[in-house]
């Protein structure tokens, strides 16, 4: 039988509202995310998609509403904000990478001084990581010598170095170029396949079809559509979604 900690979203907004001064951001967003559900955010630019993402973490704080990770409500700020951040790994547009670190240093860094573990587990983990992301090789090289699409799999790595209980990822192929975006798009949908509990910003239309669980339309800071992919790309209900994909798959 399920236990009700099992059974609840692991990720829950629920009536989250963002201003930037005068600018409604987000507006009433009720959103959830089950335990290794693969939820991917679309629609166009200014929408307030990477807000959205960055206000689950508490990178972005919000105005009115309520977060919760795990069934804990985000707090605010502090030390209790930085331990729940552990549990919410999170993969930005650009890379962020230490650039006067190693790669291998990149990814043991937080394990070691977040979570307190010994600088040879976090090694060891680190080694497993980049073994898992097709970067086994380059552990000893500095961020300038990897090209765009390496980094972005070594962010992946730092990320689940940490053991996140969910992965927020916020446009991470924006930035390279095709072959470069399979590489990491290929990484982010092995994660899904084995369980990882995903929250996807991203303009990929073929990865959102793909990979996704529910794909959700968000449009001047409001979700006007939450579905399988099937029915989102095929049968959309409203005619904003209709105009948006219409430009999207026939560019």
């Amino acid at each position: 039988m399920t236990s009700r900690s099992e059974a609840e979203p692991l990720v829950r907004l629920a009536g989250v509202n963002k201003w930037f001064g005068e600018l409604h951001v987000l507006r009433d967003i009720d959103l959830t995310v089950q335990r290794s559900e693969v939820v991917v955010v679309i629609g166009p630019s200014g929408s307030g998609k990477s807000t959205l993402c960055r206000t689950v973490n508490g990178l972005e704080s919000i105005d009115r509403g309520e977060i919760s990770i795990d069934g804990r409500r985000l707090p605010e700020d502090g030390r209790e904000l930085a331990r729940l951040r552990g549990d919410v790994g999170m993969v930005f547009q650009s890379f962020n990478l230490f650039a006067s670190h190693t790669v291998l240093q990149n990814v043991t860094l937080a394990p070691m001084r977040v979570r307190g573990r010994s600088e040879a587990e976090a090694t060891q983990r680190a080694h497993d990581l980049l073994e898992r992301v097709g970067l086994a090789a380059q552990a000893g090289k500095y961020p300038a010598q990897l090209s765009g699409g390496q980094q972005q799999r070594v962010a992946i790595a730092r990320a689940l170095a940490m053991d996140p209980k969910v992965m927020l990822f916020d446009e991470p192929t924006s930035a390279l170029d095709p072959e470069m975006t399979s590489e990491v798009l290929d990484v982010m949908a092995a994660l899904a396949r084995d369980g990882m509990t995903m929250l996807v910003v991203t303009h990929e239309m073929g990865f959102a079809r793909r990979v996704a669980d529910r794909v959700v339309f968000l449009d001047g800071g409001r979700i006007l559509e939450s579905a399988d992919p099937g029915t989102f790309f095929d049968h959309p209900t409203t005619e904003r979604a209709r105009t948006f994909l219409s430009t999207v798959l026939d560019s």
